[in-house]
């Protein structure tokens, strides 16, 4: 975490500067000024755009009552890409665009899902039951399996109202 502080904070920084001073020595002063101002407007129109898409598709998928997995990493990334995209320079621009573009957006998607899924581990930790009842534990795939005596019942609900 530490070095990601570091990159975040100190080295970034200094890399926007140096591309800001490399690229205006090549197209002139005024001209590195004026593209940037244009990334930073079409950025700001496409993340309107990419925002609204991702607001109409996590209400859908809330409406139709499925989880909105994808809907809500997408909206993260446009979340994500829009600041990126507020802060001047031509590297964080190109990450933002990576992060809001409706063609690249399922890529770094999938890249942080499986970053993600690699360093995430789900671990519960053992419970204790009684002996003869059922427990549930890890099977070799992943999915609960229930070890242990089921018992079949019948919920009877004593709280009726009247009596």
């Amino acid at each position: 975490m530490a070095v990601f502080l570091f990159v975040a904070f100190l080295a970034l920084p200094i890399l926007e500067i140096y591309v800001i001073i490399q690229v205006g020595q090549v197209i002139g002063g005024w001209e590195t000024v004026f593209l940037l101002l244009v990334e930073s407007l079409l950025g700001a129109w496409i993340v309107k755009r990419e925002g609204r898409r991702a607001w109409r598709n996590l209400n859908s998928s809330l409406q139709s009552g499925r989880m909105p997995d994808r809907e809500l990493a997408d909206a993260a990334l446009v979340l994500v890409g829009g600041v990126l995209l507020l802060t001047p320079g031509f590297v964080s621009d190109f990450f933002g665009f990576l992060c809001i573009l409706p063609f690249t957006r399922p890529l770094v998607r999938g890249a942080l899902l499986g970053w993600a899924a690699r360093k995430i581990k789900v671990t519960a930790p053992p419970m204790m039951f009684p002996e003869g009842f059922a427990r549930t534990q890890p099977g070799p795939d992943g999915a609960p399996v229930v070890r242990g005596e089921v018992i079949h019942g019948e919920v009877v609900d004593d709280d009726r109202k009247g009596t």
